[in-house]
């Protein structure tokens, strides 16, 4: 129980692109146009930072390519995403994570999933549960993954795990769950969500969670005719 009481709290992290015209959710468009498609990636992102800031943390990191906006929420440490491709900017993020707090597990999750509750987060990350538990792993409906996890983040466990592991295609989640699995870590995995990639899986999302500004913003445009089909 004292063990328990003394574990610190984790470190959250979202990886995202300033939701900028035509720099994100290009695969929206068309039937979107690029300033459609960037609200759309501005409200996920919202939700997203929402959703984090109500999960127990010690330290929330927003580790961005680009500037920060109005959609910016209080409490969240800005950092600049590093160079490199995808896999070495998560290592990083994951370097940020262990030099600000060594010995807080640190969660990422990225801006594709403005549907992601508390709940899916905060209870796997209680000190209870996390007990025995040395990587959280987030399966995506398109063979991605949407969360990653580590009790002790150290960058050279980061880049071991994650260099090397293409990315962006249908075998990214398994090769990094076979990672995960290589350094014999025990893994806690995390609920099936759908990543926000085409206007289909906008929609599905969107109906999953009618309520969030993603949602909301979508049904702003859904009926404009560059989008109806």
């Amino acid at each position: 129980m004292r063990a328990v009481l003394a574990a610190p709290p984790p470190t959250l992290l979202v990886i995202a692109k300033a939701p900028v015209p035509g720099r994100v959710k290009t695969r929206l468009t068309p039937p979107c146009t690029p300033e459609q498609a960037a609200g759309l990636a501005e409200a996920a992102l919202a939700d997203t930072l929402h959703t984090l800031g109500t999960v127990p943390a010690g330290r929330r990191l927003l580790v961005l390519d680009g500037e920060p906006g109005s959609w910016l929420p209080d409490g969240w440490l800005v950092l600049p995403q590093c160079g490199g491709g995808l896999a070495e900017r998560l290592a990083a993020a994951f370097a940020h994570a262990a030099r600000l707090a060594p010995d807080a597990p640190a969660l990422l999750v990225g801006m594709d999933t403005p549907h992601l509750s508390a709940a899916a987060l905060a209870e796997p990350l209680s000190p209870a549960r996390r007990t025995g538990v040395d990587a959280w792993y987030g399966p995506a409906a398109d063979g991605g993954f949407w969360a990653l996890g580590l009790a002790r983040p150290t960058e050279r466990l980061a880049r071991q795990l994650l260099l090397g592991v293409p990315m962006s295609t249908p075998g990214t989640g398994a090769a990094l769950l076979d990672r995960l699995t290589e350094a014999d870590l025990t893994i806690h995995q995390l609920p099936l969500l759908t990543d926000v990639d085409t206007i289909a899986d906008a929609r599905l999302v969107a109906a999953q969670a009618p309520g969030c500004r993603f949602a909301e913003r979508l049904r702003s445009i859904d009926h404009a005719p560059e989008v109806a089909g």
